[in-house]
């Protein structure tokens, strides 16, 4: 970031190869839609770039970069009047199996296998996408951006003990979502 606030040629490039993914998947799970992350990811490098040459490194860049997506994101949400869009009902078919725990278990490079890892993958997306706004966001930057504490407390301007608890109760809410899937490998609509 220090090169893109002097202007060095092709680094503002190199800074969005690097991040566009990983803030796109953040946002992605914050909004819901892919369309809607797209043009947010697209609306936080643009303002990254309007502001580079006031930038002062205080803190990590990726803190930085969170901070914008989430603020994005939080008033794209609201301007909806909505939360994140996406099907969270998971359908209404039963599929009777081996507890999710042994399905995952089977050889991943069997179609099959792979269809239960992709199963098991929704339910959870399904699970944080249940959470809400500021849980969903805690997980998303400790589990998936492996912030710290400190880290995710300066994004979405907290403390370290409320981002403690805010993690605390996701988890515990994360865990009555997916038990019953991990117990009896069967989807439960909620």
């Amino acid at each position: 970031m220090l090169q893109v606030r002097d202007d060095v040629q092709g680094a503002f490039e190199v800074l969005v190869r690097r991040y566009q993914d990983r803030l796109l998947g953040v946002l992605t799970h914050l909004v819901g839609d892919q369309s809607d992350a797209e043009d947010l990811a697209q609306e936080v490098f643009l303002r990254i770039y309007r502001a580079r040459k006031g930038y002062r490194p205080q803190a990590k860049f990726s803190t930085w970069l969170f901070t914008i997506a989430n603020n994005l994101a939080l008033n794209h949400l609201r301007g909806k009047g909505r939360r994140p869009a996406g099907s969270l009902d998971g359908g209404t078919e039963s599929r009777p199996g081996l507890p999710a725990a042994e399905r995952v278990a089977a050889a991943e490079g069997t179609a099959s296998g792979q269809l239960r890892q992709s199963e098991l993958e929704q339910v959870v997306r399904e699970a944080v996408g249940m959470l809400g706004d500021d849980q969903r966001l805690a997980v998303l930057l400790n589990k998936f951006e492996d912030m710290s504490y400190a880290e995710i407390a300066s994004v979405m301007n907290r403390s370290e003990a409320a981002v403690k608890s805010l993690l605390a109760r996701a988890r515990m809410e994360l865990r009555s979502q997916l038990e019953p899937y991990l117990r009896s490998g069967q989807r439960t609509t909620s």
